[in-house]
Formats: C-alpha cells, structure tokens, sequence
C-alpha cells in the first residue's frame, strides 16, 4: 500500500517567496476512515526567513488580523520557532516513504515549499509526479467533504488532518479503488 501525506502551510504572503509561520502534515491511508497518523508540526522562525528575503503583504497580514484570536496567537507565536534549515531536514525525513503528496491546489503548499528548498539551497524531496491536488479531487464530490467536518481553520496541523479525512471521504464517495492511488 501506498503511503500518503497531507501537508498544509500557513502563510504571511500568498506568492511563491512568502514567509511560512505554520507546517502541519499527517499520513493516511485514503481507502480507509482510519485517523491520520504521523502528525507534524513545525513553526518556522519568521527572523531566519528574512535571511533568506521571504515575503510578508499587508493583504494577508490584514486577513490574519481578522480570524479568530486563538488561531492568531498559535500561529504567530514564535516560542519554540525553528531555523529553516531544521524545518526542510525535519520535513525531508518525515518524508522519506511517502509515494503521495496531497495540498491544496499545487500553486500554494508545495510551490512555497520547493521555492523555500531552492532559496535555501536544498535540492527538494519529491518528484512533480508525487503531488496531488485535493481541491480538484473535492470538486468532483457532491460537495466539499471538508465543509462537514472542519474545524480550527488555519491551524497548519488540524487543516492537514481535516483534509486527509476528506480525501478519505472523496475517495469512498467516488469509489476510487485503485492501488496506484
């Protein structure tokens, strides 16, 4: 059986270069309804992104201004904040085994991702073919699995969780059976 991954970013910019404060992945088995398992959940250090000329916008710095204090405060403490160096050797082994990497729409999570590893230096973790789209995949449900069951948006950790078990829904929903999955 294939194993399978979830990650999910939380940013202070939407473009490729932005500053990550959030990382949170879990593994799954998509044929199955068992929880996720794995968890990770890494802050990365906002002062050592800015060696490394990551980008803030006031667009999205204004929307974190608008969520729910609890989720601002957990996600723009920095107690406990690793240097992006730990974080892509921390997410790098975590990785090895994963066949399959699920995010949300490829043009955020993983592009912010892989242009990270190349500011940093690192070669990246995966091949292109690796990655899965669950956005896409929930559009063909009858409706957005995730819409019944999350919860803590914008939590790194808990938005990689919900989306692992929506995907497990999309993929019994849809009868998908193939082991290539």
């Amino acid at each position: 059986m294939k194993i399978h991954a979830t990650i999910d970013l939380e940013t202070l910019d939407t473009c490729p270069q932005s500053t990550v404060i959030t990382l949170g992945g879990c593994k799954f088995n998509p044929h199955s309804s068992k929880e996720p398992y794995d968890e990770l959940y890494l802050k990365i250090s906002i002062d050592d992104q800015n060696r490394l000329s990551r980008t803030t916008s006031d667009d999205t710095i204004n929307w974190w201004a608008k969520q729910d204090q609890s989720i601002l405060e957990e996600a723009l403490d920095q107690t406990n904040a690793i240097t992006v160096d730990n974080c892509l050797t921390t997410l790098t082994k975590w990785l090895v085994g994963v066949d399959v990497i699920w995010a949300q729409g490829y043009g955020f999570d993983m592009t912010i991702l892989e242009d990270m590893y190349r500011s940093a230096g690192r070669s990246i973790p995966w091949n292109f073919w690796q990655i899965r789209d669950s956005r896409t995949l929930f559009s063909c449900c009858a409706k957005d699995p995730r819409k019944s069951i999350q919860q803590n948006l914008h939590n790194a950790l808990a938005d990689a969780i919900y989306q692992s078990k929506a995907i497990q829904i999309a993929f019994s929903e849809l009868n998908i059976k193939k082991n290539y999955y």
